[in-house]
């Protein structure tokens, strides 16, 4: 047999406690101490000591000599007095004592108990102060382009900085920004006290994460951009604010017809002072003079001065005689400022129709409908089909809506005595608005003998009569009998609907004051139901008007891009597009828009786009792999850098923009 390394009494087991070697295992420490700080094997039968303040003779003598049981080393400052000499050379004697930072001096017990290695007692490990000038991410921030490290922001960030200046993180120059910065983050005493987690790509962050990767047939556009529903009817809208009349129809026998006998399907309308592009909105008209006591009419205009489309009311054949029925009731009637009331600007009267006409001045609000054309009429021009029943939901949020605008209109002593289904429209999600305020007060200022009061007593119950109207879909005039209608409510609706029109219809008991305060008490639980139904479908709209910011900082970056790109000979310089750091993003370009897969199909990914142009936006540290059209020339640059040479060919355009000849450049 071979001879051992080791005499035989020294052989230790390799698995679990050492084995017993008689009496004088016990005083020597347990080496499960030393190491792993307890002893599995205590209470199992194992004869060595587990006490680390109990020493021997042996152990002292084990601690002079080197050994796993030597003591962890203690300066010598934090030595005893009695501490024995030991042998330094002569060039050590002026050197100073070498004390840890943060370490008081402790006593000789102390140092003992903390020479024992405990991995309970190891602090978690915190990056603070390390050198990361290389801008060296971690692995999933360079794959995958999602994540940014947090200590290379701040690392990359910090550098050059003073202690307590504040920085903007997305700045592509820092230093710059180190005396006068916008504090785009609350800073604690000299520096944040924990790390910053900014934003993926830019300070407007989508609510949602783009969804790039999807097979063509798993591809959803409305993804990126507003719903298809909304998107479509705000088109709609657009289309009839700049909707103008043929000029095809501009026929010779219209041309010849006096201006007082067309109607609003003739094309030959007046050019106003102020206004033009006249376009009839109540094709469907007829000559009713029981609103205002004249034939009225509709028109879109758009103003010469402001640019800004306006619905223009026009009262045929109305002399004015009194100048302040004017300048008085528009005076007050504009500083009225309520959602549920269409805001007037402005009247005057004109004689280009061939008439003496009084023209009113209000917000357009295009593709609106009257409530008499939406709830009143029957349905799909079958005159033998009635209209369909109002929900109650529905009927509950006119009331609270109409409520509102005369809390308004009667706070700023006024009336708004114009409250019939053909003068109130109705825009999108059941929104409506009072569309004939003021018209009144002008038309009868000199002839008006009631008070304020009875005015607006008035307004409450034109305000019933409505309700009952929409609620049976009866017309008003052909409410003869409202208790019979009322009766008829039972059937349909609640009995609260039914109690809150009969108090609006019903006249003031002695005694009682009958305000539209008292009646919005009255149906406080129902304004506050539709108050919250309001404020989700703003919430709604937030949404999807963030999602639309996103794509608009996109548009104005690519903007900007293809004002760099292709354009040839700038200034001094031939090609200049194709020189420089242009050509890096003509690069960038062909990378965006024009990726293909590996068997050479192009690839639509609105997702890829986005998040390009996003990445450019804010300036990141991902790489980019950008390679020329003929696999000759490759770059591997960041956003970061692409960044800067974006900006640097921009500012160079606006500077040759500004000294050029005017129309050199475009």
């Amino acid at each position: 047999m071979a001879a051992t390394r080791y005499p035989t009494n020294d052989l230790r087991r390799q698995v679990g406690s050492p084995r017993s070697k008689g009496r004088e295992n016990k005083d020597t420490l347990c080496r499960n101490i030393l190491i792993y700080g307890n002893c599995r094997y205590e209470d199992q039968g194992c004869t060595f000591n587990h006490d680390q303040n109990k020493t021997s003779p042996q152990a002292d003598f084990a601690k002079k000599t080197f050994n796993v049981d030597s003591p962890s080393f203690t300066p010598s400052s934090q030595q005893p007095t009695a501490a024995k000499k030991t042998t330094l050379s002569s060039q050590a004697a002026n050197a100073a004592p070498f004390t840890p930072r943060g370490v008081g001096t402790p006593n000789l017990q102390q140092t003992t108990e903390t020479s024992v290695f405990n991995p309970a007692t190891i602090r978690e490990f915190t990056p603070q102060n390390y050198d990361i000038g290389n801008n060296n991410t971690n692995g999933v921030a360079q794959e995958n382009g999602l994540y940014n490290d947090p200590f290379t922001a701040m690392g990359s960030l910090a550098t050059g900085l003073p202690p307590a200046g504040q920085f903007n993180l997305y700045a592509s120059e820092h230093n710059a920004l180190a005396s006068s910065g916008a504090s785009f983050y609350p800073q604690h005493g000299s520096f944040p006290t924990g790390p910053i987690q900014p934003p993926n790509y830019h300070l407007y962050q989508p609510f949602d994460t783009y969804r790039q990767e999807l097979q063509p047939w798993q591809r959803a556009t409305y993804d990126f951009f507003m719903p298809a529903k909304m998107r479509e009817e705000l088109q709609k809208r657009m289309f009839a604010t700049q909707q103008v009349m043929p000029s095809e129809s501009l026929t010779v026998s219209s041309l010849r017809r006096p201006c007082s006998l067309l109607t609003p399907t003739d094309s030959g309308l007046p050019q106003l002072e102020r206004w033009h592009s006249l376009f009839p909105l109540d094709t469907n008209n007829r000559k009713n003079t029981a609103s205002f006591g004249y034939p009225s009419w509709v028109y879109k205009a758009q103003n010469s001065r402001t640019g800004r489309h306006y619905a223009l009311r026009r009262l045929e054949g109305y002399r004015l005689t009194n100048e302040k029925a004017i300048l008085t009731v528009m005076k007050e009637w504009k500083k009225i400022k309520n959602a549920n009331v269409v805001t007037v600007h402005e009247a005057f009267t004109t004689r280009e129709f061939g008439d003496s006409s009084l023209i009113f001045a209000y917000d357009y609000h295009p593709l609106s409908r009257t409530l008499q054309e939406h709830h009143l009429q029957p349905a799909h021009g079958n005159r033998y089909r009635p209209p369909s029943t109002i929900p109650e939901n529905v009927l509950w949020g006119y009331i609270c809506q109409i409520a509102n605008a005369l809390k308004t209109i009667h706070s700023n002593k006024l009336a708004a005595r114009c409250i019939e289904p053909s003068k109130i429209i109705l825009s999108d999600n059941h929104r409506i608005r009072l569309s004939a305020c003021s018209i009144v007060d002008v038309v009868q200022f000199e002839n008006n003998t009631k008070s304020l009061h009875e005015l607006q007593q008035e307004d409450l119950v034109k305000f019933g009569r409505l309700i009952v109207s929409l609620a049976t879909s009866t017309p008003i005039a052909h409410l003869n009998n409202i208790p019979v209608a009322l009766d008829s409510l039972g059937a349909k609706y609640s009995a609260n609907i039914k109690d809150a029109v009969a108090w609006l219809i019903a006249p003031p008991n002695s005694g009682e004051s009958k305000s539209i305060e008292n009646f919005i008490s009255g149906i406080a639980t129902h304004m506050t139901t539709f108050f919250d139904l309001a404020l989700q479908d703003n919430d709604e709209k937030q949404f999807h008007l963030a999602r639309e910011l996103e794509n608009g900082r996109a548009a104005r970056i690519m903007m900007k891009l293809m004002t760099i790109l292709e354009r040839g000979d700038l200034g001094a310089v031939q090609g200049w597009s194709e020189t420089g750091d242009r050509y890096q993003l003509k690069l960038f370009r062909d990378y965006v828009f024009h990726r293909v897969e590996a068997d050479g199909k192009p690839n639509l990914s609105l997702g890829h786009i986005l998040s390009c142009l996003n990445k450019l936006d804010a300036g990141i540290d991902e790489m980019v792999v950008l390679t020329s059209r003929d696999n000759e020339t490759v770059f591997v640059l960041t956003y970061r850098e692409l960044r800067q040479m974006f900006d640097r060919a921009f500012n160079e355009l606006v500077k040759h923009s500004k000294t050029g000849a005017p129309g050199a450049n475009n």
